[in-house]
């Protein structure tokens, strides 16, 4: 349908972590698909340029770059090769994330700042550099992939990553209402429980669901779910999709969550 035509996106976790879809490689494709112009940034270079060749071999339009989003030089850095490259940025995602299992008294202090330094320095960043160069240009969309854990506890005993997702909430919503005069879009999306490879290989998790049966963590995850099943990577990927397009105009300081219902069932 074109819903993306003439734009250029930047995503920010372009690459997988292992084998199928990730939400960030997903949403990469996605965008291309709807006829965007796509950066695809990852930590992991040779993800990245599979996530753009796989573009590329669909007639699409793709560039990868390697970047820490932890460091803002690195940042910087991204930024200013997607302008080199394309000349503008309409659409930003952000996309990386990282859990590091325990509680409060459990988790290591070295563990809580890289949670964070993932989770959400790499969005302020990125938005920080990004945010200029849209209002320059009269606009543009951010989307910032928060999570379910963000507004419930699920069981799962991943403090860190929960509260560094619920900043990142409160953020978007801030950062929204400050720059909508300017036309730039801020929004969020919280999946719920997926299934994708980032959540496969997670060691903490599988050991925290089912004793590290990853099969069994899958069983337990559709469990919990209302409609019976996990999501996976394409859900937070047509999420995104809506959000980038100008069928979202009027939309900002959202929190969409993507859920199949598990937020909003009794006991949750």
């Amino acid at each position: 349908m074109q819903r993306l035509k003439g734009k250029t996106a930047m995503v920010v976790g372009a690459g997988s972590i292992g084998p199928g879809w990730g939400n960030g490689k997903a949403t990469a494709v996605t965008f291309a698909r709807e006829g965007a112009q796509v950066f695809c940034v990852d930590r992991n270079g040779k993800a990245a340029q599979e996530t753009v060749d796989i573009i590329a071999s669909e007639g699409g339009t793709a560039a990868a770059f390697t970047a820490d989003v932890s460091k803002a030089s690195e940042v910087e850095a991204m930024v200013a090769a997607c302008l080199e490259t394309y000349g503008r940025i309409d659409v930003l995602d952000n996309n990386v994330g990282i859990a590091e299992m325990g509680s409060v008294v459990e988790v290591t202090e070295a563990e809580w700042d890289r949670v964070f330094a993932v989770n959400l320095k790499s969005a302020f960043l990125a938005m920080k550099h990004v945010i200029p160069v849209m209002v320059r240009q009269g606009g543009g969309s951010i989307i910032n992939i928060s999570s379910i854990a963000s507004i419930r506890h699920l069981g799962i005993s991943y403090v860190s990553y929960g509260t560094s997702k619920a900043a990142m909430n409160q953020m978007t919503k801030t950062t929204a209402v400050e720059f909508a005069s300017k036309h730039v879009r801020v929004n969020a999306i919280l999946p719920g429980l997926m299934k994708t490879p980032m959540v496969e290989h997670s060691a903490g998790l599988a050991s925290s669901y089912a004793g590290g049966d990853v099969e069994a963590m899958w069983r337990a995850r559709d469990a919990q779910v209302p409609m019976g099943h996990m999501g996976d990577a394409w859900d937070v990927a047509n999420a995104a999709l809506f959000l980038a397009s100008d069928e979202s105009k009027y939309v900002t300081g959202l929190e969409l969550i993507v859920d199949g219902g598990i937020t909003v069932k009794a006991g949750s």
